[in-house]
């Protein structure tokens, strides 16, 4: 597969809760504003995009006043049933100032693990993808438990590349992409441009979890990136501060961390 992303027709884009949302847990607007219109920018110019979106439980905690994190399963569910319908209406209302159509779907591990499931996810994706409509994709939190396994959405990223058959998986994050070291502790790192393969001493380079607002961390980007890069795709980890950056990076401008396709081991 080309793994240039100039040429990429279909990419799924993944935006994490702590880049989508303020320390409050409330919507970060303005940068949601942006992404809206970037990504409706790029379906004008020809491409389809699939979008994975956190910030379903933080929109809930900020909604129902919750001042701490939740840690049981109920208290999770609970806050995603109520963020997830604030997290639709707000995109809703920002795509459609650009005049852009999204639909909801919310899967869980039993879409990727059952064939029938996920033949029916496959179908539906294309449909929606071929009339012009932008998928927004989250676990579905309220009847599921895996995301706590699946590492925030960066391995349901990567599953929803591989059932929507993309081009190339960006994953926007609140990181420049990946360094040969945990920057926020330990100065001289260096900002690693290529990863041609994922092995033990690219693991190493992993911090441990995310912010108060996510539960995803280098780790799991780690494994999202094995698991779309053994299968074909290349990933892309970046800063989503400014989703402008996406211009940059399909442009063929060297903006994060390329993870290049590659063969697993056998």
């Amino acid at each position: 597969m080309n793994s240039d992303i100039r040429e990429a027709k279909r990419i799924v884009i993944k935006i994490g809760s702590s880049t989508l949302t303020y320390e409050t847990g409330r919507f970060n607007l303005r940068r949601m504003e942006t992404l809206a219109r970037v990504l409706s920018d790029f379906w004008n110019a020809g491409k389809e995009i699939v979008l994975v979106s956190s910030g379903a439980i933080s929109a809930g905690r900020a909604k129902m006043g919750l001042s701490h994190k939740p840690s049981t399963t109920a208290e999770k569910q609970a806050m995603a049933a109520v963020g997830q319908c604030e997290l639709m209406r707000m995109y809703e209302h920002f795509f459609d100032l650009f005049s852009r159509r999204v639909a909801q779907i919310l899967i869980t591990r039993e879409t990727v693990d059952n064939p029938v499931a996920r033949h029916n996810a496959e179908n539906t994706f294309h449909a929606l993808l071929s009339m012009g409509c932008l998928p927004i994709v989250n676990e579905n939190d309220t009847v599921s438990f895996e995301e706590i396994e699946f590492g925030d959405n960066d391995t349901l990223a990567a599953y929803v590349a591989l059932i929507c058959s993309a081009d190339a998986l960006i994953n926007l994050s609140d990181i420049d992409g990946l360094y040969n070291g945990d920057p926020h502790r330990t100065a001289g790192v260096s900002l690693i441009p290529v990863v041609e393969r994922i092995d033990e001493t690219i693991y190493s380079y992993a911090g441990g979890a995310g912010t108060d607002r996510g539960t995803g961390g280098v780790l799991t980007k780690l494994r999202a990136a094995e698991i779309c890069c053994t299968r074909g795709i290349p990933m892309y980890l970046l800063n989503g501060n400014d989703p402008e950056t996406l211009y940059r990076l399909l442009k063929g401008e060297k903006v994060g961390t390329k993870f290049l396709p590659y063969e697993a081991e056998k």
